[in-house]
């Protein structure tokens, strides 16, 4: 038996913006958009890829069980351009030495931009 890795599902409120959020962040295609489902690739033929599915109910109160770790060439810009883009800081217990910056999507998702490899 083989698996292949196809996507990373997030639940999401609204999966159009926060796709679109996304693919605008990474740079990515939109390969599907409905009304309940917007998902994004690399491009439109290479996997994985993010698929944001409309999820009714309260919204998110506590640190995300998942989250997607990105490592840059420059992280200090990285962490720049995507703040300016919406992003923002967040703290989930991480120290000042940490080498990697947490930061959380518009809708709350955190995630790592991870620093130089050792």
């Amino acid at each position: 038996m083989t698996l292949q890795w196809e996507q990373v599902i997030v639940h999401c409120a609204d999966p159009a913006a926060l796709g679109q959020w996304w693919a605008e962040a990474l740079g990515w295609v939109v390969v599907q958009s409905t009304e309940d489902e917007f998902e994004i690739r690399p491009a439109p033929d290479v996997m994985p890829g993010l698929d944001f599915v409309r999820m009714e109910g309260e919204a998110k109160k506590s640190k995300s069980p998942l989250h997607l770790d990105f490592r840059p060439d420059d992280q200090a810009a990285e962490v720049a351009r995507l703040v300016a883009h919406g992003a923002r800081h967040v703290d989930i217990g991480q120290s000042d030495q940490s080498s990697w910056v947490v930061l959380a999507d518009p809708e709350g998702n955190e995630f790592c931009i991870l620093g130089q490899r050792r």
